[in-house]
């Protein structure tokens, strides 16, 4: 089965009780058993649930992958694929990470004996460098979370293998309908599936997949006896989000694509980033790698965070928002939102500047989207425009 199909029907059969062909919400805490040690595959909710087991099985069959495991939030999924480490181990990652995965490693996860590296990955030869005795496993996001950046998944994969390091991938911004990381050599793909897998902005989730049965078996040790798992109905949401995922990410990437090249020109704007543009440093790569450039636009305003404020405080059609991937526009500022945990001389160091403005592009009509960026652009330059304050979190 081809992408649109698998989305809509694995795991997705109509139930064999009464037929419903959706896939139901079993809102249940517990399962009545047949006698002692005989039940129906279903014991207690936190280790089992039907509607997850269906969403499982569609998300690993997107990614290609043997093995799927949902959990609460994308986060959640984070934190699981770190216990297939002990203290004393190393983690490498890539430099440019979303705040919400270099605070749950910096600051937390070194609590508990693992230590990371954090290394610009745009040349694979730095990866190698950066492994240590005790290095297990190589983290990167791709593209990057807010900059965009493109890393060359097969090398760093093909590098990690030779030494015995675990490759994860953390593939949300891609979605598995433009990237597969485990066809391209990796062993575990990570995604917050409140992003573009679930696509409407009302469901907190994530997800783990993986062929590797040892891996697989450990991290759904830990799903069951940490218990950061999903309810029924967050699963049920997710799966009917999945369902037009191709729909969705074709109408994300033109109307990103047309916006990108529209901001390029403005005169507003001193830089752009976006895989799909001739201009972005891993432009070919993107293009090997990926079957399109996505729906994230990270731009440079003139005029810095004065500016900034001023734009975020006039779209309209744009939400001031944190989170991605919904069918409706966001704009957000990663210094003071999605990257407000980590160190301003260190974002600063990594392109994260009090400048730089990331837009979520969603699937409305792409000219009024760009009027609404034109109109508000045009308050950049000019000092009587209200600002608007940014959230951190």
């Amino acid at each position: 089965m081809k992408f649109p199909t698998k989305a809509i029907h694995v795991g997705q059969g109509a139930d064999p009780t009464h037929g419903a062909t959706i896939v139901p919400i079993v809102q249940t805490s517990t399962y009545t058993q047949d006698g002692l040690g005989r039940h129906k595959g279903y014991e207690y909710a936190r280790t089992g649930n039907p509607t997850r087991t269906a969403l499982q099985e569609c998300l690993a069959s997107l990614e290609n992958a043997k093995h799927g495991l949902c959990f609460a939030s994308g986060l959640a999924a984070t934190h699981a694929v770190t216990t297939l480490l002990s203290a004393g181990d190393h983690v490498i990652c890539g430099d440019d990470v979303y705040g919400g995965t270099y605070r749950i490693f910096q600051l937390v996860m070194t609590r508990f004996g693992l230590s990371f590296s954090f290394v610009d990955m745009t040349d694979p030869r730095r990866v190698a460098d950066a492994i240590r005795p005790n290095t297990k496993m190589v983290w990167l996001e791709t593209p990057t979370n807010p900059l965009l950046t493109i890393y060359d998944i097969p090398a760093i994969a093909d590098l990690a293998r030779d030494r015995g390091l675990i490759c994860v991938v953390d593939n949300t911004f891609a979605s598995p309908f433009l990237q597969s990381p485990l066809d391209l050599g990796a062993d575990i793909v990570v995604h917050s599936t409140t992003k573009y897998i679930g696509g409407h902005s009302d469901v907190v989730g994530g997800a783990v997949l993986t062929s590797n049965d040892q891996y697989h078996e450990t991290i759904k040790y830990h799903q069951n006896a940490i218990g950061g798992t999903p309810g029924p109905f967050d699963c049920w949401l997710v799966l009917r989000g999945v369902k037009t995922l191709a729909l969705r990410m074709r109408q994300h990437c033109e109307n990103a694509g047309r916006i990108a090249q529209w901001l390029a020109k403005h005169p507003a704007v001193e830089g752009v980033r976006y895989p799909g543009l001739p201009t972005h440093p891993q432009h070919e790569l993107a293009r090997r790698q990926m079957r399109g450039f996505g729906g994230m636009v990270s731009f440079t305003v003139r005029g810095g965070l004065p500016a900034v404020q001023r734009i975020l405080g006039r779209t309209t059609l744009f939400s001031l928002a944190e989170s991605l991937g919904g069918v409706e526009s966001l704009i957000g500022h990663p210094a003071s939102m999605t990257h407000g945990s980590i160190p301003k001389e260190q974002r600063d160091a990594r392109g994260v500047v009090d400048g730089l403005v990331r837009l979520s592009v969603g699937i409305e009509d792409v000219d009024d989207l760009i009027a609404d960026l034109d109109q508000a652009l045009a308050a950049a330059a000019d000092s009587s425009a209200r600002p608007a304050v940014a959230a951190r979190h």
